[in-house]
């Protein structure tokens, strides 16, 4: 972690009594939710969740990137990995096709920018490749979800996107597309609707924005 994320309110993992109430209220709305250690306890739980050969589509996630979660997904071969598989294909002549298969894997994974303690999940995006796959596209979801990114309520969850996710993706953004980033959508799930669909891994550190 910089210095520059040490220095915001929202960098702080949650107390043991705010996980427990997030992790409540997310089970309470439907959610499968569990709370782990660190991100090698979330490592071997996402093998442990996802049957070998599956198509499993990984969004845009410093959580997953900084874990080895992306790697452990889109290389081991272990996986019919969805995104290595839009990338090589033309965007201009299988626009659609990418689009499709980004939109329903079996299993997409990746993390939110906001748990509020009452059992929502907020995420923000540029391009929005990620949401169609975490709202109901995909047949299974899973969140990793560092500590520091649980919050008391909504409004909270979303100052928390604008005044510390976006500063920190745009210096990504900048760095690796020579643009800044912008929130140009915006998903919030309130609950899920299909037991056993969404999963939600809490864990007790920090780790991505």
């Amino acid at each position: 972690m910089t210095t520059a994320q040490q220095a915001t309110p929202f960098s702080t993992p949650a107390t043991a009594q705010r996980l427990e109430r997030a992790a409540t209220a997310l089970t309470a709305n439907g959610f499968t939710v569990e709370v782990l250690d660190d991100v090698a306890a979330a490592r071997v739980r996402i093998a442990e969740l996802i049957p070998e050969g599956a198509s499993v589509f990984t969004g845009a996630s410093e959580t997953l990137r900084l874990s080895g979660i992306e790697k452990d997904i889109n290389v081991s071969g272990r996986y019919d990995a969805v995104k290595p598989r839009g990338l090589a294909m033309d965007r201009a002549s299988q626009g659609d096709e990418i689009r499709r298969v980004y939109a329903s894997p079996d299993v997409t994974v990746g993390s939110v920018h906001a748990v509020t303690e009452t059992g929502s999940l907020v995420i923000a995006s540029g391009s929005g490749s990620q949401l169609p796959g975490y709202a109901g596209g995909a047949a299974r979801a899973i969140w990793v979800v560092g500590g520091q990114k649980i919050v008391p309520d909504l409004a909270t969850a979303l100052r928390r996107v604008e005044e510390h996710c976006l500063p920190l993706e745009n210096v990504r953004a900048m760095k690796v597309y020579g643009q800044p980033s912008a929130v140009n959508r915006l998903l919030i799930l309130n609950g899920e609707y299909v037991p056993g669909r969404g999963t939600v891994l809490l864990l007790r550190e920090a780790i991505g924005f």
